[in-house]
């Protein structure tokens, strides 16, 4: 059994880095990792905040999730080129966020409304950030750029010659 090449290899494995920190960099992802982050850093705190901070297990989950969901705010913003693969795992921490209470065994009234609508707003950003990196960049056409040499679709050019079978 043949084991495939690393991503490290790929041809177009710049293109598609520098194709999603163009989609990192545009407005709407800005946003949408600013408000991860103060929502991350809100779940982080909120037992202090609500007043549940006697519920351990409920506050051990949203220090640890509100931070992770920071942590990966910020790595959004930074690199979003190297850390878009797992963009995923934000909206699964905003589920875990609204359920959190029950699976825990520490549904009060207060708690289950702050997780609830934290972890609904962290999953709808989630999922923003999941789609900025599979939306197409506005300003990025699907054809290659000829300015940075690429020759396939030129007749008079040859194909790659350090990819052989490349045209």
């Amino acid at each position: 059994m043949t084991r495939p090449a690393s991503l490290e290899h790929h041809p177009d494995l710049i293109e598609m880095r520098e194709r999603y920190e163009r989609a990192g960099s545009t407005s709407v992802a800005q946003v949408i990792d600013g408000l991860g982050l103060l929502a991350g850093l809100y779940l982080a705190i909120s037992p202090w905040v609500v007043g549940f901070n006697g519920l351990s297990r409920l506050t051990v989950s949203n220090l640890v999730t509100g931070i992770a969901v920071a942590a990966l705010a910020l790595a959004f913003a930074s690199a979003y080129g190297r850390t878009y693969g797992i963009s995923w795992v934000v909206p699964v921490i905003g589920i875990w966020t609204i359920l959190a209470p029950w699976i825990t065994g520490s549904a009060t009234r207060g708690n289950i409304w702050n997780n609830v609508i934290t972890g609904g707003i962290i999953f709808l950003l989630g999922l923003g950030a999941v789609a900025v990196g599979s939306r197409g960049v506005p300003g990025m056409s699907s054809k290659r750029d000829m300015s940075r040499g690429d020759t396939s679709n030129r007749p008079d050019m040859p194909g790659r010659p350090d990819m052989p079978g490349r045209p």
